[in-house]
């Protein structure tokens, strides 16, 4: 499954070792999931992974951020004409278009349905639930 990572995923993973996020994390690691970004996320991974308040993890998250450099498939996204709440997320919500892929958010709330077109929004939670359902 293709899969567009917010950044707060990826801060949730590294911090909560055990955790719902850690464990999307993992799958990731497994090949379970494919991380899918352009060279905007991987900007904003590496920006926000050097804020002071994250220095107690810059040695996971620079294992982490290195580990998705090198797996996520790299996607050429298309401006999307659409608003929402908070504009930085707009790179996440192209990506995810124009990759197939679901985007994972803890803010869905930012990805409102209405703007993000045939886009599916998941919670981290959400998706570890719909990877349990069997198929069919």
């Amino acid at each position: 499954m293709r899969v567009v990572f917010d950044t707060n995923v990826l801060v949730s993973g590294i911090f909560t070792q055990g955790g719902v996020c850690h464990r999307i994390l993992e799958l990731v690691r497994d090949g379970a999931l494919i991380p899918c970004a352009d060279g905007r996320i991987h900007q904003e991974y590496e920006t926000v992974f050097r804020y002071p308040k994250l220095s107690p993890i810059a040695e996971p998250a620079r294992e982490i951020l290195s580990f998705i450099r090198g797996t996520a498939v790299r996607v050429g996204a298309i401006p999307l004409r659409t608003e929402l709440p908070d504009e930085s997320d707009l790179p996440f919500l192209e990506v995810a278009s124009a990759a197939s892929a679901v985007l994972i958010t803890g803010n869905t709330r930012h990805f409102p349905a209405r703007a993000c077109g045939s886009v599916t929004v998941m919670t981290p939670a959400a998706l570890l639930d719909h990877l349990r359902k069997p198929p069919g």
